[in-house]
This record gives C-alpha cells, sequence and structure tokens, in this order.
C-alpha cells in the first residue's frame, strides 16, 4: 500500500531536486536538511527555479513556501503551459491515501476538464501502485434533484463524466456529496470544480490533520510538486518528487 511512512523510508533515486524558499520560517531548510546524502537546492528566485526545471538542470521541483502568484504563472511560461493541472495526494491520519483533482480555485470548471483531470489521476496512481477506483463527486444526493438548479446541474455534469469513464473501460461511480464514503470505496476523488477542491484539500490537511503530499502537475512531462506554503515539513513533498522521476524515466 502507498503511503507517507512507506514512501519516506524507501531507497530513492539520485536526482537534482529544487525547492523555492518564500519565507524565512526555516521550514525549507529544515527538510533539506532532513533529506541527508540527496542533492537538494534551494532557490529564493522563482524564475530560475522554473527555468532551471525547464532545462534541464533540475530532475525534479517542489514549490516549496514560495507564493504560488509569484510561481505558478512563471512555471506557466518556462515550461509552454496554458494552464496547470495538478492531482494531490492525501493521506487522512485514519485512512488510505488517495488522490483528489481539481484542487486549483481555476482548474476543472467544464465536465470534460473533470474527465481529462481522472483519467491523468489513473495514471499517476498507477504508477506509485494505487488502486485506481474513481468517485466522482456532485453537489448533493440523487434524491436532491430539483431543489436547486445549480445542484441539479452538478448532478448532471458527475452522471455524464461517470458515463464518458466507464465507456472508456475505467471504473468510476458517482459517489454523489457523500464524500465520507467515497475516501473509502474510492482511491480517486474528482471534486465538482476547483473551488470545492480546494476547499475540500484545505479542510482536510488543515484542520483534518491528513497529511498533503503535494500535488504534481501532471500535464507536463516534468517533474512539478505543488506544495502548501504553510507546510512545515516537505519531506514526503520531496520524497515525491524524486520518486515520480524515477517512476518517468
Amino acid at each position: 500500500m502507498f503511503n507517507t511512512e512507506g514512501l519516506l523510508s524507501r531507497k530513492l533515486p539520485d536526482v537534482v531536486v529544487g525547492i523555492g524558499r518564500g519565507s524565512d520560517a526555516g521550514n525549507v531548510e529544515r527538510s533539506v536538511a532532513a533529506m541527508k546524502g540527496h542533492d537538494i537546492r534551494i532557490y529564493d528566485d522563482p524564475q530560475a527555479l522554473a527555468d532551471d526545471l525547464a532545462n534541464g538542470t533540475l530532475d525534479a521541483a517542489a514549490r516549496g513556501d514560495i507564493s504560488s502568484s509569484k510561481l505558478l504563472p512563471i512555471l506557466k511560461g518556462s515550461l509552454g503551459l496554458k494552464k496547470l493541472e495538478r492531482v494531490v495526494f492525501m493521506e487522512p491520519i485514519s485512512g488510505k491515501m488517495f488522490l483528489m483533482a481539481p484542487v486549483g480555485i481555476d482548474e476543472g470548471w467544464t465536465e470534460d476538464q473533470r474527465y481529462e483531470l481522472a483519467k491523468k489521476s489513473v495514471d499517476l496512481a498507477k504508477a506509485v501502485g494505487m488502486g485506481t477506483r474513481i468517485a466522482v463527486m456532485s453537489g448533493g444526493r440523487c434524491e436532491d434533484y430539483g431543489r436547486c438548479k445549480a445542484v441539479d446541474h452538478s448532478i448532471d455534469a458527475a452522471r455524464y463524466i461517470v458515463r464518458k469513464l466507464t465507456a472508456d473501460g475505467y471504473d468510476a461511480y458517482h459517489s454523489q456529496i457523500l464524500i465520507e464514503d467515497a475516501v473509502n470505496e474510492a482511491d480517486i476523488l474528482i471534486a465538482p470544480e476547483g473551488i470545492t477542491g480546494n476547499i475540500i484539500f484545505r479542510t482536510l490537511h488543515f484542520i483534518g490533520g491528513a497529511a498533503a503530499l503535494g500535488a504534481p502537475v501532471v500535464n507536463t512531462d516534468k517533474v512539478f510538486v505543488d506544495t502548501s506554503r504553510v507546510k512545515t515539513d516537505y519531506r514526503d513533498s520531496l520524497a515525491l518528487a524524486m520518486l515520480l522521476t524515477e517512476l518517468r524515466k
């Protein structure tokens, strides 16, 4: 079973990883120091971090605690991307690891975007040895249909995505609004859109104490793991970046 403990205890590849530093809290420095024997370079300049990832100086990178509003637009430019698609690894205190998308507030706003995120999440799950059952969430229970047009649209959209995924051979189902069941029944959660996904992430991680390893960008061949700048320990995110580099070779 893929989990945080196993990730941190496994033998990691000999690769060069960059991590951003945007504060003087010391969390980035302590995390790098704890990863003894690995070539991890700290960057204060977001442009330099993005460029070194793009040109191959770095095998992988993690955001660290640099502001997303500073680094992510630069990263898109350096990698030649119009948008970033991210899938987050989450591990509740009492529960198994799962993937979730969309988690960026500007991501996953159409059915087709969430469908593509679901497929890329399956590829990511397979790469690390996780299961691939997909729970497509909506804004209500099926029995709530007719109470609110927005909820109706959300249910219709989830059903559409599930039909497309199952037609393509994926193990997907409509989990409705029942996230409490989905985290146990599925391996991949597809939120109704990016705002909801971001709220779920923040609630589970910052209030519920779930581990958040980071959110790899899945629409590029470069390994970049987005992280929250309020994390206090980036070892799991760095280890994830290293593992993904090894798996993509």
